[in-house]
């Protein structure tokens, strides 16, 4: 599979943990960009920064790359090759999957290093 191409998203993001039966506040779906993901113990919530939402805990400062897609079911290994090169230069990552694509979010005092991490693995990446 050739090296993708990653859009960084000039957005800086906030992660909220909230209560599994928790309702979602009404000012996420106001967001021009938003992730919710619930289960059993949880809800989690990505959004810009400047929204801010009662949550009972919340990590800021993140950014996003995005793998310019859309990307086929059929496609494996992305995440994990993207993965590998952070894990190898200790970056962490929290990692968003959609129908179309996926997002990286890296804490915004790494994104120069992921951005020359990734170059260095042959990724393009795309910024505004």
């Amino acid at each position: 599979m050739p090296k993708l191409t990653l859009q960084l998203l000039e957005q800086t993001f906030s992660i909220h943990s909230l209560p599994a039966n928790s309702k979602i506040p009404e000012q996420v779906f106001a967001a021009n960009i938003y992730f919710i993901g619930k289960t059993n113990d949880e809800v989690s919530i990505v959004l810009p920064e400047h929204i801010q939402i009662d949550s009972d805990d919340v990590e800021a400062g993140w950014q996003a790359l995005e793998v310019v897609g859309p990307l086929g079911f059929s496609l494996t290994g992305i995440l994990s090759k993207i993965s590998t090169v952070l894990a190898g230069e200790q970056i962490s990552i929290f990692a968003i999957s959609t129908f179309d694509t996926d997002y990286i979010l890296v804490k915004k005092a790494k994104i120069q290093a992921t951005i020359i991490a990734l170059q260095a693995n042959d990724y393009q990446i795309l910024t505004s």
